[in-house]
């Protein structure tokens, strides 16, 4: 077999791969009908993300002058650019031929989605009251002419541009007389309608098709021979740009970063491909599209990701079935936490586990009088945080709090700029983290004088936020301990945060980015030396992303001298495995299905003395060079087999799990064996260990 074209994927295109496999639980007709539209909203919302922060990344590459091969896994980003575009717009006609298929599915269930042309005439009244009452009270209807200046659009939102043609004497001239205009799709409105149910069918009308009908109730003051409104929408650059002015507080640079989001340049414009091409000439011109922007002819609708809160329609054989979060085997949360840490380690795995053991640990620490002093990191909360209230309700007991939270966490800053003022207010003690570094850890540590003078430390480490909402949607794992030793390293963590200029040492911690990337090339190069010798060397990793090129390189490595390689990454991949000669001891899969996988766990067969790391931190430059990262020994023996026999579960799925190859086709896995859908057969493993 002959070695790829490069040696790794490039990093964009691998992750438009991974949001095809998104698209693929659409088309999926053993996922149920509503939970496909909603895959297509994840889809979508993904996509915008994409082109806020990677395709502008590029942009600024190319508008640099810069080819950016070093970076971009040998491609030019000038190409790359070009190849981003055609992947999208194939992949955008991909999601609307399977929209198409799942509206026809619909209508077998009675469920119809119906237009502005389909609406029946006693379903006008309650549109017209609706667009009266609700509508029309929101909308922003701005009429271009020479006298206003083109509006600036919003990120993201979607847009009607409307299009009329004004009556003239002269008929002749009535061709060219144009009047444009654009309606801002209100956000504050359910962009599903559902309409009075009739003769046993429920019938759905788009918020945008819903105005369309209603446009002659907008403009009554202009005579028209003809109407029309075709969706536009422009994704703008997301990156930060932190302005130095020493005079500002740090809250108040992440407050102006992000308030210039809103003007910050284009690099996306998607439009309705009916439009009419005198209107999209209009539109580009007047907002200055360049050469180098993404301009995607799409479908009727756009801001798809409206999708994921898809009305329920109380039919429940439609979505998925609920799963009761379980409690973890031998772990009461009718007794004292602490008191139970005391003794081993729990692991708590969402969302298989109630996410209560985290919340009841904080409000035990909380009330507990002999807790001193708690300490946290905080990247992503709840929009109603219980983790907030029990971390506010300490520091009214009079324990001393210190939150470090990350003001600069990608699309949550706003959120986070809210809770920091909160947590100020409530005399919590807050650290912004280290200059130049994101804190993307997940600890927690919790000190406790048991007895007079004599402290005792218990704390938590995950591999996902502290978030009761995502903790319902997102797989990961939680460690609770009272490990003295991993817990007199995690002091020395939050002591960095405040004192960077000094580098700690670690002898059981893993922490970026001073210390993770070497260490795991250690922990590989020891995998590497047992196959020379001839021994039984293996590597088991689960993450979400792959693109640090060094530690592909290492694992290219591995796979050469015979250490067996598994990989599990739901996200991204640069590496290109099963490749003779470069990666033929390598296997990876990604799994998609109903939860997103979301846990890091590192797994080193050490010569049979198993060594395994849960972390923050996926293997990408970023997290290993450019953040502050917490990976986490397992000494437990429970917890050990624990991650063991769930990694297998995962490992031997042939549903869900799709195999990274040369072709990047996102090919099913089929094994011949017994089906293993591995989420599910994970709750099933959580639901046999209580009965065992």
């Amino acid at each position: 077999m002959a070695r790829p074209k490069n040696d790794y994927i490039n990093r964009e295109i691998s992750w438009l791969h991974f949001n095809d496999r998104v698209l693929q639980e659409c088309a999926d007709p053993k996922v149920p009908l509503i939970e496909r539209l909603r895959f297509l909203g994840i889809f979508s919302n993904n996509l915008d993300e994409f082109f806020k922060v990677r395709y502008a990344t590029v942009k600024r590459i190319v508008d640099a002058g810069k080819s950016g091969k070093s970076v971009l896994g040998g491609e030019k980003a000038k190409d790359l650019l070009e190849e981003i575009t055609t992947n999208v717009i194939q992949l955008q006609s991909k999601s609307s031929q399977i929209l198409g298929e799942i509206q026809e599915e619909l209508k077998e269930q009675g469920i119809y989605i119906i237009d502005e042309t389909q609406v029946e005439s006693d379903q006008e009244d309650f549109i017209l009251e609706y667009f009266y009452e609700k509508v029309n009270p929101e909308l922003i209807t701005i009429i271009l002419n020479k006298d206003v200046d083109f509006p600036r659009l919003k990120d993201t939102a979607a847009y009607l541009a409307v299009r009329l043609v004004l009556k003239s004497k002269d008929k002749k001239e009535e061709s060219k007389n144009f009047q444009y205009a654009l309606i801002e799709i209100p956000s504050s409105i359910d962009r599903f309608v559902v309409l009075p149910e009739k003769d046993g069918k429920q019938h759905i009308i788009i918020l945008d098709d819903l105005i369309r009908f209603c446009l002659g109730e907008i403009f009554t003051m202009f005579e028209y021979s003809e109407i029309s409104a075709h969706m536009i929408k422009i994704t703008r650059d997301a990156e930060l740009d932190i302005d130095e002015d020493l005079s500002k507080s740090f809250i108040e640079k992440i407050s102006s970063s992000v308030a210039h989001r809103k003007i910050s340049n284009p690099v996306r414009f998607v439009y309705d491909k009916r439009i009419k091409i005198d209107t999209l000439r209009f539109l580009k011109d007047k907002m200055d599209i360049e050469e180098t922007d993404s301009v995607i002819p799409g479908g009727r609708y756009h801001n798809r990701r409206d999708y994921m809160g898809f009305p329920h329609l109380g039919r429940t054989d439609l979505q998925y079935g609920k799963i009761e979060p379980l409690p973890i085997k031998g772990f009461d949360l009718k007794k004292s936490l602490f008191a139970q840490v005391a003794k081993r380690d729990y692991l708590q795995y969402v969302p298989y586990h109630t996410y209560a053991y985290t919340v009841n640990f904080l409000k035990e620490a909380a009330l507990d009088p002999k807790v001193t002093e708690i300490k946290i990191t905080v990247y992503r909360l709840a929009k109603n945080s219980q983790i907030a209230a029990a971390l506010i309700n300490a520091a009214k007991n009079g324990k001393k709090v210190t939150v470090q939270i990350e003001l600069q966490a990608r699309f949550d800053e706003r959120a986070n700029i809210k809770y920091a003022n909160q947590f100020k207010e409530e005399g919590i003690r807050l650290i912004f983290g280290v200059p130049g570094l994101k804190v993307h850890s997940k600890i927690c540590l919790v000190e406790r004088e048991e007895t007079p003078g004599q402290i005792s430390r218990y704390g938590f480490i995950s591999t996902g936020n502290f978030n009761e909402k995502t903790a319902r949607i997102y797989t990961d794992y939680t460690l609770f301990t009272a490990h003295e030793e991993i817990l007199r390293e995690l002091d020395k963590v939050f002591d960095f945060f405040e004192t960077s200029y000094k580098i700690n040492k670690y002898r059981h911690l893993i922490v970026s980015p001073h210390y993770t990337k070497n260490a795991f090339l250690r922990l590989i190069d020891n995998e590497i030396a047992l196959a020379q010798e001839g021994k039984e060397a293996s590597v088991k990793l689960k993450m979400n992303s792959l693109t640090s090129y060094k530690m592909v390189d290492k694992l290219y490595e591995a796979s050469r001298a015979g250490v067996k390689v598994q990989l599990i990454v739901r996200g991204i991949c640069c590496l290109v495995p099963g490749v003779k000669g470069m990666s033929e001891n390598i296997e990876a899969i990604s799994v998609v299905d109903k939860f997103l996988e979301h846990p890091r766990l590192f797994i080193f067969g050490n010569g049979g003395d198993t060594r395994m790391y849960l972390s923050s931190a996926d293997w990408m430059t970023r997290n290993l060079d450019n953040r502050v990262e917490v990976g986490c020994p397992i000494y437990d023996p429970e917890v050990q087999q624990e991650l063991l026999e769930t990694f297998e579960i995962c490992w031997r799925d042939n549903v869900k799990a799709r195999i990274f190859s040369e072709k990047h086709d996102n090919a099913y896995r089929k094994t011949g064996k017994p089906e293993v859908r591995s989420q599910f057969a994970t709750y099933a493993y959580y639901q046999n260990k209580l009965e065992g």
